[in-house]
């Protein structure tokens, strides 16, 4: 085996090319970030800084130092999960039902950063509870993913024998199970989150999509105002959306990532245009890609006479 079989060379143009894409992406996302939130983050520090200067002004009685130790005060508050507008006494965020999503977060590694241990032993069974609670995760999601693969894939082959029009009616079935993922895993939630935690529509459908793609800011985070009383079923709820959501959106995902290979692979057969079908077909037999087994492809049992 020579070198450049050995570390593949002939694909090191079209990784560089698909690297050079990827930088330029998040490039030029971070300069309409930079332009969109720059300004309005610079507004925000001077008016900050003027409710500061005026809360001093205010009460005479309070220094540099005691605005601190308050400021510290409602910190350690809210990280505890109390509100310090009433005066009573709340379970804060370490509740039953709060720990349960808490270890839900953990495990499809969301991490809101709202909440999380502060004792040694709870740091340390929260690193190996992630170290098997991952991977479990993945498994179990790929495994639900199939099978909401498997199941689309089924209506997709029972109507395409009624009509016998396989093109159209595998795009119909494919966007009729997109509208109906949208409309279980963004669209009622966004309902569900305005009602009970006040956001606006914008706010409940941008917190869906952070939560489900696992990007997890926590500037918003469900279940999570202690001024708010949230019913029992509340936490369950948001924690099988999270579950089945994860699911779907990465089902998705995946598609998306089929038709941006296919993409890539039309242009480069519209590059190469000098080959015939069967050197390209052989080319692509003998690819590493076509060697490794595809993790999403249905596998039908044997079939025994």
């Amino acid at each position: 085996m020579g070198v450049k079989e050995m570390f593949n060379l002939a694909r090191v143009p079209s990784i560089l090319m698909l690297g050079l894409v990827y930088v330029t992406y998040v490039l030029i996302g971070g300069v309409i970030f930079w332009r969109l939130e720059g300004e309005l983050g610079r507004k925000d520090l001077t008016q900050l800084l003027l409710n500061k200067q005026m809360l001093l002004t205010t009460y005479s009685c309070l220094n540099q130092e005691g605005l601190e130790e308050v400021a510290q005060v409602v910190q350690r508050a809210s990280k505890a999960g109390l509100s310090l507008k009433y005066n009573q006494t709340t379970d804060g965020f370490w509740k039953f039902t709060s720990s349960a999503v808490f270890a839900a977060t953990v495990v499809t590694t969301i991490g809101y950063g709202n909440m999380s241990p502060t004792s040694t032993v709870g740091q340390i069974f929260c690193v190996f509870f992630a170290l098997f609670g991952i991977p479990l995760n993945m498994v179990v999601l790929s495994r639900v993913g199939k099978y909401m693969l498997a199941v689309e894939r089924n209506l997709s082959d029972f109507l395409e024998g009624k009509s016998r029009r396989k093109g159209c009616t595998r795009f119909c079935v494919h966007m009729f199970c997109y509208i109906c993922g949208a409309l279980l895993f963004f669209i009622m939630p966004m309902l569900v989150f305005q009602q009970h935690e006040g956001w606006t529509y914008s706010e409940a459908i941008y917190y869906c999509f952070i939560t489900l793609s696992t990007i997890g800011f926590g500037d918003f985070v469900a279940d999570n105002n202690p001024d708010k009383d949230y019913p029992d079923w509340y936490s369950v709820l948001i924690a099988s959306w999270i579950f089945f959501g994860m699911a779907w959106l990465a089902l998705l995902i995946n598609h998306s990532i089929d038709i941006l290979e296919r993409l890539n692979a039309y242009m480069k057969k519209g590059c190469c245009g000098g080959k015939t079908q069967e050197e390209s077909s052989s080319a692509e037999d003998n690819s590493p890609e076509t060697q490794v087994e595809d993790d999403n492809d249905i596998k039908k049992p044997p079939i025994t006479q």
